[in-house]
């Protein structure tokens, strides 16, 4: 089988709403941007990584410490936080041509080269059958909808929490699609999309400051433990 091209795409605001300066903002000793790139640039299937960001740091710090990484300037048009994350990937993937795009966060510095790879390999063996990828962490909790309607238990009945139904999040850490598809829904998601599970652990997302606290506290944890 010929390799296939896959391009990495990191998307990155200068602005938080919630976290001033959130993307490069230190975690860990280093800039939040740079675990994920870092990361990155450590899976052997992806043939190149690249940013799409407004942030002069940002800009400034890849220059520095991943020259190899490739920048593309986001343009003004679509530098407003309304602005659908689905506009900004259909920008980034007519500057840069691949077979399959895979799409991450910047925080989410907990993810790992191993998963990457393992998302990246589920996805070739499942495609085409499998227009694309998003990733999920597993609940097994009691879920109710806004009506107080049970979603995935029988209140009637108390199940322990591991013996429920589980059901699956989608937590915003892996995407993988093709521009066509892309184009064609307007959505990263095509019409069969595969479900990556992946551990809780690694899926922690940076969106405030109690959750810059707890990453800091996690990746200090598998720093002691040697992991």
């Amino acid at each position: 089988m010929t390799p296939k091209k896959i391009v990495a795409l990191v998307p990155m605001r200068h602005h938080s709403q919630r976290v001033p300066g959130k993307n490069y903002r230190p975690l860990a000793g280093k800039p939040l941007f740079h675990h994920i790139i870092a990361t990155l640039l450590e899976v052997p299937q992806i043939s190149q990584v690249v940013v799409d960001t407004d942030s002069e740091p940002v800009m400034a710090g890849l220059r520095q410490h991943f020259p190899g990484v490739m920048i593309l300037k986001r343009p003004q048009s679509l530098q407003a936080d309304t602005v659908p994350m689905n506009d900004i990937l259909i920008h980034d993937t007519s500057c840069v041509e691949a077979d399959f795009y895979l799409q991450t966060h910047s925080t989410n510095p907990l993810l790992t080269a191993r998963t990457f790879g393992r998302a990246i390999d589920a996805f070739l063996k499942a495609y085409p059958a499998y227009d694309s990828l998003f990733s999920v962490t597993r609940l097994q909790t009691r879920l109710w909808d806004a009506q107080g309607r049970a979603i995935n238990h029988d209140p009637a009945t108390l199940l322990q929490t591991q013996d429920l139904p589980h059901v699956f999040e989608e937590n915003s850490c892996i995407y993988m699609f093709t521009r066509q598809n892309l184009i064609e829904r307007h959505n990263r998601l095509g019409q069969q999309p595969l479900m990556f599970e992946m551990d809780a652990d690694e899926a922690w997302d940076i969106d405030d400051e109690l959750d810059f606290s707890i990453t800091q506290f996690l990746m200090d944890h598998k720093k002691k433990a040697g992991k």
